[in-house]
């Protein structure tokens, strides 16, 4: 293939790529920012938050950069339903600008803090130093709120997999979200709230044991969506699981019985929360639950709940079986061998092993 040949095929693949993208340039004073984040116009709480919060003193230096006019990068947004704005990157610059703002203990407390911003350790504008936004002359007030911020927003033209893409490679930095939690942000909405809601239930809590730092960043959700996923729309996967999960997460938009579906999460949940003799699930000298067995395991009791089957007299070593542990181990993200697991995952729980 010739240099020409395939320079033409690349632009023809960036213009369809390009395609899928819509933004929109804004530029928004301080004020009106902060006003938006109150008016729940514009969504600075997303589910990640928690995980990173600057220190006093990194708020105080970008308050001092906002003064100083200093270029600061753009926040960037993306619509969601009922065109609200989830910000994407640049939350903590917006929280710090909210906190900075807040007038008294209430509004601080409104946005997660305990009091308003004191600033501290400033080394240029010193003057500034043990101040609040209230100590400040009103005219250092209006000149603060008129200083100008520059946002980025992916509209909600946008496909909802470059808006996955996009929101992934931007939190990269210092976040360092799982694919789990971009997903939460990026196909908010009523199936997201179920799957999370279905990761606290006890049992599950108990059955898929994580190390500590993998607890709360939705892992147990993502095995949830998993279930959900594989037990429906197994034929459809092609061994790439991120873009896989993030289809059907969209796909459930429409035509998702969530009352029968949770009755057979439920019943699949609590089959392996049994045959476990309600403890992890975990084979002989690991120390934390195989996620790949755990999930082929966990769809084949999702089926026969599904068919009505009753499970079999399982053995008492089932965990240990060399076939799903083979199936299920490196290399195992493929069509074939997700049929193979669940094929012999099956046959373990009906009792025909």
């Amino acid at each position: 293939m010739s240099a020409g040949v395939s320079l033409e095929n690349l632009e023809d693949q960036l213009r369809g790529e390009r395609g899928k993208v819509d933004v929109a340039v804004h530029n928004f004073s301080v004020r009106e920012l902060v006003r938006m984040i109150v008016d729940e116009e514009l969504n600075a709480s997303p589910n990640y938050q928690r995980k990173f919060r600057w220190h006093e003193e990194d708020e105080a230096l970008f308050v001092e950069s906002v003064f100083l006019g200093l270029p600061v990068p753009p926040l960037f947004v993306a619509t969601n339903v009922g065109f609200q704005w989830e910000v994407v990157d640049g939350l903590q610059r917006l929280s710090t600008l909210a906190h900075f703002l807040a007038r008294d203990a209430d509004e601080a407390k409104a946005i997660g803090r305990n009091k308003p911003l004191v600033l501290q350790n400033l080394e240029k504008l010193t003057e500034l130093n043990g101040q609040t936004f209230e100590d400040l002359p009103k005219n250092l007030q209006v000149y603060f709120g008129r200083q100008p911020l520059q946002v980025i927003s992916l509209t909600d033209k946008s496909d909802r997999q470059v808006r996955f893409d996009v929101f992934e490679r931007l939190n990269r930095g210092g976040i360092q979200l799982t694919a789990q939690e971009v997903r939460a942000c990026v196909y908010m909405g009523a199936f997201n709230d179920f799957i999370e809601e279905l990761a606290e239930d006890p049992r599950l809590k108990k059955l898929v044991k994580l190390q500590r730092n993998h607890e709360n960043d939705g892992t147990r959700t993502e095995q949830v969506l998993k279930f959900f996923a594989y037990k429906n729309s197994r034929a459809e996967f092609d061994g790439k699981v991120e873009r896989f999960l993030n289809s059907y997460m969209g796909a459930t938009d429409e035509g998702f019985d969530y009352k029968a579906e949770r009755a057979i999460f439920d019943q699949a949940l609590e089959t392996l929360y049994q045959l476990c003799n309600q403890q992890p699930f975990l084979r002989k000298q690991t120390k934390v639950t195989p996620l790949v067995q755990f999930e082929a395991c966990f769809v084949a009791a999702g089926d026969l709940a599904a068919e009505g089957t009753p499970v079999g007299n399982v053995e008492p070593d089932w965990l240990e079986d060399q076939e799903l542990r083979i199936s299920s181990g490196a290399g195992s993200n493929t069509k074939a061998m997700l049929r193979r697991r669940l094929r012999r995952a099956k046959e373990l729980l009906s009792g025909n092993a």
